[in-house]
């Protein structure tokens, strides 16, 4: 196996070929140092959850560009990739060859009923429109006792203020009460919920750019204008130990983390 510590952005993990997917802000894409807080933000989920996906049957529901498929194959026994887009999947195919890519829509899962183990949706909840159809798909295709994994941005702190999410890509987003009340309506067991923060490094970093890291990012982007070195170079080198993970002040997290069972006792309606 490949060394789980690894970065997902280091060639080495990829065996297959394959040109990058390009960033269009609709997901995170490893290699891009003015994109590294976003996939580093992304990543904390994976590297906090893997070790529950060894020597199990995962679905990552909707993969993306694939690097988190790639790093859970390091420890799982077979890792399944389902995603809509269909540049997505071909690239996952060429990339990462560990990964059993299936072109599917998440309101429909290309699965057999009770036939894995994990569920895994980081980041992916929020662009859904029936995000109730999603997660009744999910623990239809778990068996019984397996657990969904769930990332998704927080509601009050990702769109401050606004019903609308501020990211075009987005449907509906989450604050960490709707999100386990959607967990429980469908049936899930919710085990845990927990919340993404800044670490140290970054609440540094968020003081230095006048008191949000992100929004510095933001203005830049925005501006459509080059970065400045000192920006990039800030951005470049965060990692994912400079986020921490807590079941405290979740209201304030940027993210939250959700580990949902599904029961033993409960049968397909």
């Amino acid at each position: 196996m490949s060394d789980p510590g690894r970065s997902p952005a280091d060639p080495e993990r990829t065996t297959g070929a394959g040109e990058p997917l390009p960033l269009t802000g609709e997901r995170t894409v490893p290699g891009i140092p003015e994109e590294n807080y976003w996939f580093r933000r992304h990543e904390i989920a994976y590297a906090s959850l893997l070790a529950r996906c060894a020597g199990k049957t995962v679905l990552e529901a909707g993969a993306g560009e694939g690097y988190g498929a790639d790093m859970i194959a390091d420890v799982a026994a077979k890792v399944i990739g389902v995603d809509y887009d269909i540049a997505a999947v071909e690239h996952v195919r060429a990339r990462y060859p560990r990964v059993e890519m299936i072109h599917g829509n998440l309101a429909t899962l290309p699965l057999d009923d009770a036939s894995v183990d994990i569920v895994v949706n980081f980041q992916v909840i929020e662009h859904l429109w029936d995000q109730s159809q999603f997660l009744q798909e999910c623990l239809r295709v778990l068996r019984p006792g397996g657990e969904l994994l769930l990332s998704t941005p927080n509601r009050i702190t990702f769109s401050p203020g606004s019903d609308t999410p501020l990211n075009p890509f987005h449907t509906r987003e989450l604050n960490a009460t709707e999100l386990s009340g959607l967990l429980t309506d469908v049936g899930f067991e919710v085990t845990t919920l927990i919340g993404v923060h800044h670490g140290p490094g970054l609440k540094a970093l968020d003081a230095k750019y006048g008191g949000s890291f992100i929004a510095a990012q933001i203005d830049r982007a925005l501006a459509g204008q080059p970065w400045p070195p000192e920006l990039t170079a800030d951005v470049a080198h965060v990692s994912v130990e400079d986020f921490t993970l807590a079941a405290t002040d979740i209201d304030a997290s940027l993210d939250l983390v959700a580990i949902a069972v599904k029961p033993r006792s409960h049968a397909i309606r």
